[in-house]
């Protein structure tokens, strides 16, 4: 069966808001709009995170030894993103969950269905990530950096997912969108929701949406 992958729009790499007003603003909120959020911003929280920002492939967060262990996956609702050039849901875009391919900018389709109820209930309940559109989790995969800095590696890829996880929110926060930091999460029932591999870990949960 032929994989569907969803070609992100251009990141903007000049905005109307400026770095001080984001962290003078930046909070952390769990309610959300129940409305879809643009192609292009999410493509442009993607970027934030792990998009591609130089010549020789460097990201938008620092990894320890350009080894970036961290994967991103992506919760979409059913009409979750539209595409506002279309004024519809793009058809390719279906409920389900996406994963970020960074050297491409673009999504893969992981598993289709709109699986946020089951993430939320992986988070204890938290009925803020069923009303978000948009849900992403980032994963590690901590043997890429451990390989090379032994168990240090560790440190470094906790250190790595805060610095994913602040670009995300000052980003959200440049676009009007709102988003929170989720640590608490059962570990396996969110690893058992996204159907990936034992090494891969899940260490963050954001939701992200309109801020009510």
């Amino acid at each position: 069966m032929r994989q569907t992958i969803i070609k992100l729009p251009s990141p903007q790499l000049k905005g109307k808001v400026s770095l001080e007003e984001t962290i003078l603003r930046r909070r952390a909120v769990r309610r959300y709009r129940r409305e879809p959020l643009d192609l292009s911003q999410l493509s442009q929280i993607l970027w934030s995170a792990q998009g591609i920002t130089g010549t020789r492939e460097f990201r938008a967060a620092p990894s320890a030894g350009a080894t970036y262990p961290l994967e991103i996956f992506v919760f979409v609702g059913k009409q979750g993103v539209i595409d506002s050039e279309a004024k519809q849901v793009p058809e390719e875009l279906q409920a389900g969950i996406y994963h970020y391919e960074a050297d491409s900018h673009s999504l893969s389709l992981h598993k289709p269905a709109d699986l946020r109820p089951d993430l939320a209930r992986a988070t204890l309940d938290q009925e803020f990530i069923i009303d978000a559109p948009v849900d992403i989790v980032i994963c590690a995969l901590y043997h890429r950096t451990s390989y090379r800095y032994g168990r240090r590696g560790e440190r470094y890829v906790h250190i790595e997912v805060g610095h994913v996880g602040e670009n995300i929110h000052l980003q959200a926060v440049a676009l009007g969108l709102a988003t929170v930091e989720v640590g608490a999460f059962h570990d396996e029932e969110v690893r058992k929701v996204l159907e990936v591999e034992e090494q891969i870990k899940p260490l963050y949960i954001m939701p992200l949406g309109k801020p009510v």
